[in-house]
């Protein structure tokens, strides 16, 4: 029984984690076709509904090729890896107040650590795969996140000062009278695009640069290996989107006094907003060089966040207005 139960959570929190990738792919595709005056997915099932399903059902079915002269063991690892972490991330994440699989104290710190270990899954699958393309997407990848986690665990600086806490609950709970995109505008504009770079979209998908590195570290991996990197990538995204909505949107609070709209539908719409802005970048603006998307990270955004950082504590401080840290 006690197997089951297991079996049974375990389930309940994947499955929609993986329709909800399903139908972000769909929804990503349909923006984008209209952004180009071109006909999206609308073949298969009603309106193209089940196109996302029909996709994964292909890639799942493929023959998987396995390039001879890779190290077999750690090929076949690095997706499976990869996807693992993407899936652990959201075990401490609220859907809505009170609804989360795991409660930890710094839930924050937890999903800023996981983040940071996929950049190793990215290399050895570089690495694995004995390809000189494959490679350098994984070293592009590995500078690449290297450069904006610093800036990001900067940013959470600015949201520990006001919050004083590294749990979801407390921090959305502190946002009861004003969300944080009001007091701290600036770092919001920041953490987003910060976040484009660190989660490999457009204009920063260097990694998989196809005019370049003929889509970089995944360039040897087909079927199911492909597969579980889509899933990962694209979970990422919608992981970033509630980030994005807990730190500056207040999460689960309803929109203007709305109190009659449920909590985990007011949290949806909140990361729909995130998600479709990630999109619309996609479909906007071109690709930044190399050595532009470092520059933007080190001199630029690094500098600026520090220097914001100073500067509202020593508002904080002149107004007396730190929030006493939770424990």
């Amino acid at each position: 029984m006690f197997f089951l139960e297991i079996l049974t959570t375990y389930f309940s929190f994947v499955l929609p984690l993986l329709l909800a990738v399903a139908f972000f792919t769909l929804y990503e595709r349909t923006i984008l076709a209209s952004l180009q005056r071109r006909q999206g997915p609308n073949i298969v099932g009603f309106y193209g509904l089940f196109q996302a399903l029909a996709d994964g059902l292909k890639l799942f079915v493929k023959e998987s090729i396995r390039p001879q002269s890779a190290n077999s063991f750690i090929f076949l690892l690095s997706p499976i890896f990869t996807f693992a972490l993407a899936v652990s991330a959201w075990a401490v994440f609220p859907r809505c107040n009170g609804s989360r699989l795991v409660d930890l104290r710094l839930s924050v710190l937890y999903i800023f650590a996981i983040s940071s270990l996929s950049v190793h899954s990215i290399i050895i699958a570089g690495w694995s795969s004995n390809s000189k393309y494959a490679f350098l997407g994984g070293l592009r990848s590995a500078a690449q996140i290297i450069s904006y986690e610093v800036t990001l665990g900067s940013l959470l600086i600015s949201i520990l000062l006001r919050t004083g806490s590294l749990n979801f609950s407390n921090v959305v709970e502190r946002q009861k009278n004003v969300w944080l995109r009001f007091p701290i505008f600036p770092i919001l504009l920041v953490f987003f695009v910060t976040t484009l770079a660190e989660t490999n979209r457009h204009p920063f998908d260097l990694p998989e640069a196809e005019a370049e590195l003929v889509s970089g570290y995944n360039v040897e991996y087909s079927a199911r290996g492909f597969a579980l990197f889509f899933l990962a990538e694209y979970s990422n995204i919608i992981l970033i989107s509630a980030l994005s909505a807990i730190f500056f949107l207040g999460g689960w609070l309803p929109f203007f006094g709305l109190l009659f709209i449920p909590e985990a539908v007011t949290f949806a719409i909140k990361i729909i907003i995130f998600t479709t802005l990630f999109v619309l970048v996609r479909g906007t603006l071109p690709r930044y060089r190399y050595d532009q998307l470092r520059r933007l990270g080190w001199k630029v955004f690094l500098p600026f966040t520090l220097a914001f950082i100073v500067r509202y504590a020593a508002f904080l401080i002149t107004f007396n207005s730190f929030v006493e840290f939770s424990r």
